[in-house]
C-alpha cells in the first residue's frame, strides 16, 4: 500500500504548496472502502414517462429519509432509505418554480426556488416544507435567484446563495458570457429562530472583492464550518469569500488562482492522448466544502475562463495547501471513465465536493460531472491519500455523507429515457474492500495510463487462464486490442496492440479507413485468438451514406499488423444494413480453421425473416461463406426497442455461447441472456436468393437479469453487455461497452459469472 502524500498538515496553519499526481492504490484497509448497495431512479416518485432530475440531496436527522430537488418536474422528492438496499418512493411536494437546492433542518426542508423571468429580473423564494406532512408551511421572499443553501451544524442559521446568473450568450467587452452583467449576486443569511414565519433575513454584500467582475459577484455554492463561518465560492469571479453568519459580514476573501496542467488531453478527436498542456488556467471553483474548520476544499469545475480539472485545498488566508493537478483526468483515463468529447472544454469536470468523518476516519469526496464518478480520499494529519473511485449515475451533482449510518449518497441529474439514462440517487455503504473498478490500466512507458473504454469484445487466451483480450469499437480512432491480466483485484490492462495496415491488406476493401501513420479506424465488435497465435477481428459495417464501412473479418499477427481482410459475398454486401458483425469465434474443424460470426440483427433486405439473425460460417482456407439462422427473442421491454446478438465464443464440441440482449437499460431492460447453440446440429448453407437457412436451437445458459448478475453491482442495469469469454480454467466472464462515456455513466463491469 502506498503512503499518504505528505503535502501539509491541514489541521494547522503551516503551509506547504504541492501539486501532485495521485497514484492508483488499494484501499487503506479491508474496512476502508465504500460500495454501492442500491440505486433509486427518481421517476418512481412521479411517472416513468416523465423527465426528472435529482440534483441536490439532503437527509433527515435520523438518516432514514432523503429529500432531493427535481427542477424538471418542479418540486422536491422524498426517498425512504430505512432499508438501504431497498430504497422506496416516499412522496413528492410540488413547488411554484424551479427548486435549486435543499437542506433539512429539524422538521423542515428548506428549498431555494427560482422564479426568475429573465437574467435581468431574477427572483425567488425560500420554501419551508414540513417533512412529515410534505406541506409548505412558509415562504420567504429572497433578493434574487437562489442557487445553493447550507444550514449551520447548530441549526441557528441558513446561508442562501443568490447567484443572479449571467447570460452566457451575451458578449461583454468582447467576451461571450463575460462580466459584469447586473444585477449583482449576494449572500442572504436566515436566522432560524422561532417559527418559520418569524425568521429574519440579512443581506451580505459581496461586491468589490474579486479582481474579475468585482461589481458583479456571482456566488455559486456555500458551506458552513463549526464556527458558523460560511465559505462562498464565486465561480465566474474565480474568488472565495468568508462570511461570519452571526454578524452577517465578510471576514475574509481571496482569489482561487490559476494552475498549470501537463499530460492532459485538450483535443476532441475520438482518441485519448495525454500529451497536451495548459498554462495559467483559472480554477473557477464550483462546490466547496470545509475540511475541518480550518481549510476549504474546492471542486474546480470552471466556467467561461477556465476550469483546472481538479480540486484544491486552501487555508483561510487563501494559501494553497494542496492541488490535485492532472490526477483526476488521469485517474478517469485509468478507469475507463474519461470523456474525450469534453477534452476541449474541462475534461472530467469536477463539480461537487464534500468532507465528512466516519468515526475516526476523515474522507473527502470529489464528484466528476462528465466522468460520472466520485473520487474518494482519506484525509490524514499530514495530507491526503486516494482511496477509491465510486461509479454514479450520469451527471453526479449532489453529494451527501450520512456518517452515523455509514452511508454516502450521490444524486445524479441527467435523465433521458430515449438514451437509456435515468436520473437516480445512489447509496454506498462503508465496509468491505472496494468492488469497483473492475478494470484499471497500467502505465505506458511515459508514465501515463493506457487509455481504454467502449469495450465491445472479449476473448480468452487459450494458453493462459489469467489473460483476456478486449478491444474498443469505433467510438475511438486507431483501433486496438487490449491485454487484460486477471488477478485478485481489478483486471489490469497491461498492454495495447494497435492495429496497423503496414502490409496494405485493407487497400482493396477499406482503404479509406487507413490513417497516414498506417493505423486503422474500423469498428471492432468481436475478437478471437487465431490458431496461429494472432487475432481475428470482426469489424461491424455501417451502410449509412456518410459512413460506409464494410463488415470485415480482419486477421492480424500478434503485433496487430493486418495480414488479411475478408468481406461478405457480393449479394450480402449489396443488401447490407446496420447491425452486422458483432462477434467472431475461431475453431478447428477437421484440421482447418473455421470462423463463426454473429450478426446482430436480421438483414431483411437480404431475406432474413424478422427476429432471425444470421450466424455466419467462414472457411478460412477456401474463403467460402455459409449461414444459419438464430431465433431472437421478441422484445418485451416497456420502452420498446429491439433484441439482437452481441457476442459469440467457442465452448467446444460444436457448442458456442452467445450474448442475446435488448437495447434497453435500467428499469426498461428486459432481456440480457447468455445462450448456447450447437452448430453441428444444422446444415450451414451458402447465401443466395430465396435461400431458407436452417434454424439453430438455442438454450439459455444464464439469464443475467433473473439471476441478479446485472443488479448485484448496485447500479441501474447496464445496456450494452457485449463481451463474453470462457477461460482455459472454465471461468466465464462478461463485459459491457460503456459507449466511451457518451450518453453513458462510463461504468464498465467485467463480471465473472461462473
Amino acid at each position: 500500500m502506498s503512503r499518504p502524500i505528505n503535502v501539509t498538515n491541514i489541521f494547522r496553519k503551516t503551509v506547504v504548496v504541492a501539486t501532485a499526481a495521485i497514484a492508483f492504490s488499494a484501499p487503506v484497509s479491508a474496512s476502508d472502502a465504500f460500495n454501492r448497495v442500491a440505486s433509486f431512479p427518481v421517476y418512481l416518485n412521479t411517472d416513468i414517462e416523465s423527465e426528472t432530475v435529482s440534483e441536490i440531496v439532503s437527509a433527515t436527522a435520523d438518516g432514514n429519509t432523503l429529500v432531493y430537488t427535481d427542477g424538471e418536474v418542479g418540486g422536491i422528492g422524498f426517498v425512504d432509505i430505512t432499508d438501504i438496499r431497498s430504497p422506496k418512493p416516499a412522496g413528492f411536494a410540488e413547488l411554484d418554480g424551479e427548486p435549486t437546492s435543499v437542506a433539512v433542518v429539524g422538521d423542515y426542508a428548506l428549498v431555494g426556488v427560482n422564479t426568475s423571468d429573465s437574467f435581468v429580473a431574477p427572483s425567488g423564494f425560500l420554501a419551508v416544507v414540513d417533512v412529515a406532512s410534505r406541506a409548505i408551511v412558509a415562504t420567504i421572499a429572497l433578493a434574487g435567484q437562489p442557487d445553493a443553501i447550507a444550514v449551520s451544524d447548530d441549526g441557528n442559521f441558513a446561508a442562501v446563495v443568490i447567484e443572479n446568473e449571467r447570460d452566457e450568450d451575451l458578449t461583454v467587452d468582447g467576451v461571450e458570457g463575460g462580466l459584469p452583467q447586473l444585477p449583482a449576486g449576494l449572500l442572504q443569511v436566515v436566522t432560524l429562530a422561532g417559527e418559520p414565519g418569524n425568521w429574519s433575513v440579512a443581506d451580505v454584500d459581496l461586491t468589490g472583492l474579486a479582481a474579475l467582475g468585482g461589481s458583479d459577484p456571482e456566488p455559486e455554492f456555500v458551506d458552513i464550518n463549526g464556527a458558523n463561518i460560511a465559505a462562498v465560492s464565486m465561480q465566474e469571479n474565480n474568488h472565495i469569500v468568508l462570511v461570519d453568519l452571526a454578524s452577517a459580514s465578510v471576514v475574509g476573501d481571496f482569489p482561487a488562482g490559476t494552475v498549470d496542467l501537463d499530460a492532459i488531453d485538450t483535443e476532441e478527436e475520438d482518441l485519448i492522448s495525454l500529451t497536451s498542456s495548459l498554462k495559467d488556467v483559472p480554477r473557477e471553483p464550483d462546490a466547496l466544502s470545509w475540511v475541518t474548520d480550518r481549510a476549504i476544499a474546492t471542486a474546480n469545475e470552471g466556467d467561461f475562463l477556465g476550469g483546472s480539472r481538479g480540486f484544491s485545498i486552501f487555508n483561510q488566508q487563501g494559501d494553497v495547501l494542496f492541488d490535485s493537478g492532472n490526477s483526476l483526468d488521469q485517474l478517469a483515463v485509468r478507469l475507463g471513465h474519461y470523456p474525450d468529447d469534453r477534452s476541449g472544454n474541462k475534461g472530467n469536470e469536477p463539480e461537487s465536493v464534500t468532507f465528512a468523518k466516519f468515526g475516526d476516519a476523515a474522507y473527502l469526496f470529489v464528484g466528476s460531472e462528465r466522468s460520472s464518478i466520485v473520487f474518494v480520499y482519506r484525509v490524514f494529519p499530514n495530507g491526503l491519500r486516494y482511496v477509491q473511485t465510486l461509479p454514479a449515475g450520469v451527471g453526479p451533482e449532489g453529494l451527501l455523507a450520512i456518517p452515523h449510518r455509514n452511508l454516502f449518497v450521490v444524486a445524479s441529474e441527467v435523465d433521458s429515457r430515449d438514451d437509456k439514462i435515468r436520473a437516480s440517487i445512489s447509496l454506498y455503504e462503508l465496509g468491505e474492500s472496494a468492488s469497483y473498478p473492475t478494470i484499471v490500466s497500467a502505465d505506458r512507458a511515459d508514465g501515463t495510463p493506457i487509455p481504454w473504454g467502449a469495450l465491445s469484445a472479449l476473448a480468452a487466451d487459450p494458453r493462459d487462464s489469467r489473460k483476456l483480450y478486449s478491444a474498443y469499437d469505433s467510438a475511438y480512432q486507431k483501433s486496438r486490442i487490449f491485454e487484460l491480466r486477471l488477478g485478485a483485484g481489478p483486471a489490469t490492462v497491461v498492454g495495447e496492440i494497435e492495429l496497423t495496415d503496414a502490409l496494405g491488406a485493407l487497400a482493396g476493401v477499406q482503404a479509406d479507413r487507413v490513417n497516414d501513420d498506417l493505423s486503422v479506424n474500423i469498428d471492432p465488435e468481436g475478437i478471437a485468438v487465431s490458431v496461429d497465435g494472432g487475432f481475428w477481428v470482426a469489424s461491424e459495417g455501417d451502410t449509412r451514406p456518410d459512413i460506409v464501412l464494410e463488415n470485415l473479418l480482419v486477421r492480424t499477427d500478434s503485433d496487430g499488423v493486418i495480414l488479411d481482410a475478408f468481406t461478405l459475398p457480393q449479394r450480402l454486401r449489396d443488401n447490407a444494413r446496420r447491425f452486422g458483425f458483432e462477434g467472431v469465434a475461431s475453431v478447428l474443424e477437421g484440421g482447418k480453421e473455421i470462423l463463426y460470426v454473429a450478426f446482430q440483427r436480421a438483414w431483411e433486405d437480404a431475406g432474413d425473416p424478422e427476429q432471425y439473425a444470421r450466424i455466419g460460417r467462414y472457411d478460412v482456407a477456401s474463403g467460402q461463406w455459409s449461414f444459419a439462422w438464430y431465433p431472437l427473442s421478441e422484445p418485451t421491454s416497456a420502452n420498446g426497442g429491439w433484441v439482437g446478438l452481441s457476442e459469440i465464443t467457442a465452448v467446444g464440441d460444436g457448442l458456442f455461447g452467445l450474448i442475446e440482449r435488448d437495447n434497453q437499460a435500467g428499469p426498461d431492460a428486459a432481456i440480457k441472456l447468455i445462450t448456447l447453440i450447437d452448430v453441428s446440429s444444422v446444415d450451414f448453407k451458402a447465401d443466395g436468393e430465396a435461400v431458407e437457412f436452417d434454424v439453430l436451437e438455442k438454450t439459455v445458459f444464464a439469464d443475467l437479469l433473473a439471476d441478479g448478475t446485472l443488479t448485484a453491482p448496485g447500479g441501474l442495469v447496464l445496456e450494452k453487455i457485449e463481451g463474453l469469454a470462457l477461460t482455459r480454467s472454465g471461468s466465464v466472464y462478461i463485459v459491457n461497452d460503456n459507449d466511451a462515456v457518451d450518453d453513458s455513466n462510463g461504468e464498465t463491469q467485467l463480471l465473472r459469472i461462473r
